[in-house]
């Protein structure tokens, strides 16, 4: 199975101001990790860095949000193309998603993903094989 991780998810592995959170992201993480194959793209790496220095409470240090990074360059990383940008507006037009939800939603279609953990979007939609899966809520 290849599970997709959106921002938050993997923001909240981090966040010391959320340890149920964090504990819940840190168990989805751990067992995709060990059972499945993890795909993240560039916007998530991106991202993460900049709510981790920026908007966490405490923030990570910027060695600490780059050694994270490392780590998640680990997984299998997908990158942009203008054909992925132009599907992704397909993908929010269709689907009344915002921008950015459209280029996460459209990264893991292109990842052949079947699930995307991510706390934004509908827990439980489909987009063929695709499932979205809020995992504070199971």
């Amino acid at each position: 199975m290849i599970c997709f991780f959106d921002t938050n998810i993997l923001v909240y592995t981090v966040d010391s101001s959320e340890p149920i959170r964090r504990e819940r992201a840190l168990e989805c993480l751990s067992g995709a990790v060990q059972h499945h194959t993890v795909v993240i793209s560039t916007q998530v790496l991106q991202e993460f860095y900049s709510i981790t220095t920026r908007k966490l409470r405490p923030p990570l240090s910027a060695s600490q949000a780059n050694h994270q990074v490392e780590q998640l360059c680990g997984f299998e990383v997908l990158g942009a193309t203008k054909h992925t940008v132009l599907s992704a507006t397909v993908l929010a037009q269709a689907h009344q998603l915002s921008w950015w939800d459209a280029l996460i939603l459209e990264a893991a279609l292109r990842a052949q993903a079947d699930v995307l953990y991510t706390e934004d979007g509908q827990h439980g939609r489909q987009f063929g094989k695709l499932r979205v899966v809020n995992p504070f809520l199971e």
